[in-house]
């Protein structure tokens, strides 16, 4: 596995060796897995939408692919923990629909494929990123997907009871993405005083005097702060004294898509 570096890795394309991640079907359907989109409504109805001026957000948003819902339905939970503390409405077919499997207020999604990844990748599996949805919360889990035969399934656990929870057709209902399985338990964390490290503390302290005096001078009439509306050294890859930070940052990523699925379907 080799690691996205240079221009192309700057502006997101797709330059490096592949890493496989196979999708096997196990229904009679083709699950709708799509590569995570940057918008998101509430986003987009931010003023001037300046929630896509945090970088950090926008990379997470696009950090992996979704499955859509095959068909849409609503949702109650009683507040019960049996299995028929969940009624769902549709006029779908059941098996486009998910179901109470566990009780205690879980719904279940099947996925419908099995996923593989490379020796030695796991996946990460959730709900879709930032995209808050009432009433109910997505459930997370880290699965060994290089060598398991097991599909799995995505859970939503409801956080209020006696409330309506609507998922409509083609709605993002799991995300997921690979990750090194023993990275986690090989990273060493320590603990330091920012001054033992000179220049990052210079770095820091340059940052925060140069944010103290962007916002000062952000409500000043004609000023620069005003002109520039946002400061931008994070999102352009650049040091709080306009250097360069590293050749492969990220601004966006373009991930590719599951050939044949109906979101990449011609």
């Amino acid at each position: 596995m080799s690691a996205r570096t240079g221009p192309d890795a700057r502006e997101g394309a797709c330059g490096a060796d592949p890493v496989k991640l196979i999708c096997y079907p196990t229904s009679g359907f083709v699950p709708d897995i799509r590569p995570a989109p940057l918008a998101r409504d509430w986003m987009d109805a931010t003023v001037d939408r300046f929630a896509y001026r945090c970088l950090p957000l926008n990379i997470a948003n696009t950090h992996g692919w979704e499955v859509l819902a095959p068909a849409g339905f609503s949702a109650v939970w009683s507040g019960g923990d049996r299995k028929d503390a969940i009624r769902i409405e549709s006029d779908a077919p059941a098996d486009t629909l998910p179901l109470s499997h566990f009780g205690v207020g879980v719904l279940t999604f099947h996925i419908h494929c099995l996923l593989r990844t490379e020796p030695g990748i796991n996946l990460w599996v959730g709900g879709p990123v930032n995209r808050p949805k009432d009433a109910i919360q997505a459930l997370s889990g880290v699965i060994e997907t290089d060598w398991s035969p097991y599909s799995f399934t995505m859970n939503w656990k409801f956080t209020r009871p006696n409330w309506t929870v609507r998922f409509e057709k083609g709605e993002p209902i799991c995300f997921f993405f690979p990750l090194n399985r023993d990275l986690v338990e090989a990273t060493e964390p320590e603990m330091r005083v920012l001054e033992s490290d000179p220049e990052v503390a210079g770095l820091h302290r340059a940052w925060v005097e140069g944010r103290t005096s962007f916002l000062q001078d952000l409500p000043v009439e004609g000023s620069r702060a005003q002109a520039e509306a946002w400061q931008k050294t994070y999102f352009r890859g650049r040091r709080p004294d306009g250097a360069p930070g590293i050749p492969d940052h990220r601004t966006k990523l373009v991930l590719r898509p599951f050939p044949g699925t109906p979101a990449n379907s011609p």
